[in-house]
């Protein structure tokens, strides 16, 4: 049988949405350094939302009351540095609960400022229980600081790297926490995640699993123009996205089917074996993702349902996706639903990591 040669575009033509250069954000500072776009204030002393009515009275010259402050806080250590900051495992000096406290420098463009103040307030009223908790966000001196739960197993990555694969059962277990906080994203609060990925998706010892960075950090990251940072977030970014095209919810599944076949596999998706020394570089792997057929689960390691899991979430037509609803009863997610099973069996075997992956 003839093989069919397969006909790609040029990398030199495959195009990328690559951001430009940051953009000073200081019309958007107040004389004592307060970050102020509508009804958002933040500054060193926290986050407040104020209404119209308050917004338009002249200032008295009082400071806003918060009863938590940076102050109460000392760092334990550093648990994690990524494109978007550095992750501090802090103590709480007076009660003494533990926080990640995650520090970004705030050098964005002027154009997704309105975006970032949006997704500043939708992490200050997040209520959802596979969506990681942020406590309290902060502005002082260019740096966004912001106090979020402490998972103390660190991320799906470094899950993966102590036991290499998850076997089916509890991979259910995992996608149905994630999928359950996609529907609160994608159908409460009308957002898209744009970076799910392994290190975002955070574990405690109770097997709880979080999704974590939806917004702030990641656009903050992206507008810092650093070549890693577009390496590990395209990773699981899906073909529309990497083209420059429009893009909605379904692009989150993407990011999820590619996870999820990750934690099955034991391997990024895209590289063929574990042992392949010669991974394609950043523009090859962006050119695969976009022109070639999209990666599957192998039908002779995994069950059926599984597959059809995989390839509801990794199609090229982002019409072609099932939702996050609609994954929710998928069979491989009904398979294990009655089997009981709990995730801190696995988790709790694992030992902390030292610095979380971020």
């Amino acid at each position: 049988m003839a093989t069919k040669m397969k006909t790609k575009v040029p990398l030199k033509h495959l195009k990328l949405s690559v951001p430009a250069q940051d953009a000073p954000i200081t019309s958007f500072l107040t004389a004592s350094g307060t970050f102020h776009d509508g009804d958002l204030l933040l500054n060193q002393k926290g986050l407040r939302l104020i209404s119209e009515e308050k917004e338009s009275r002249p200032s008295d010259g009082k400071e806003l009351e918060f009863d938590f402050s940076l102050d109460d806080l000392e760092t334990v250590k550093v648990i994690g540095k990524g494109s978007g900051g550095v992750v501090q495992l802090v103590r709480h000096k007076w009660t003494g609960k533990l926080f990640a406290l995650k520090v970004i420098q705030m050098n964005i463009q002027e154009d997704i400022r309105k975006q970032i103040v949006q997704e500043l307030k939708i992490n200050q009223a997040s209520q959802c229980p596979h969506v990681v908790v942020c406590y309290h966000s902060f502005y002082h001196n260019g740096v966004i600081s912001l106090v979020l739960e402490y998972m103390d197993r660190g991320s799906l990555a470094d899950v993966i790297r102590q036991v290499k694969t998850i076997l089916e059962p509890y991979l259910a277990v995992v996608c149905k926490q994630i999928l359950q906080g996609l529907v609160y994203l994608h159908n409460e609060r009308h957002v898209i995640h744009r970076d799910i990925k392994p290190s975002n998706l955070l574990v405690n010892e109770k097997g709880e699993v979080k999704i974590t960075d939806f917004g702030v950090s990641a656009m903050l990251a992206t507008s810092m123009g650093q070549r890693d940072t577009f390496v590990g977030t395209y990773n699981y970014m899906s073909p529309e996205r990497i083209s420059g095209s429009t893009y909605d919810y379904s692009s989150d599944i993407w990011s999820l089917g590619m996870v999820v076949l990750e934690c099955a596999i034991g391997r990024f998706p895209y590289i063929q074996s574990e042992d392949q020394k010669g991974q394609p570089s950043f523009y090859e792997l962006l050119a695969d993702i976009v022109q070639s057929p999209p990666p599957s689960a192998p039908s002779d390691q995994f069950s059926p349902e599984f597959c059809s899991f995989v390839s509801s979430c990794i199609q090229k037509d982002p019409r072609d996706r099932l939702t996050s609803l609609e994954l929710l009863s998928h069979p491989f997610i009904k398979k294990f639903e009655d089997k009981d099973l709990d995730l801190e069996i696995l988790v709790g075997s694992l030992e902390p990591p030292v610095n979380f992956t971020r």
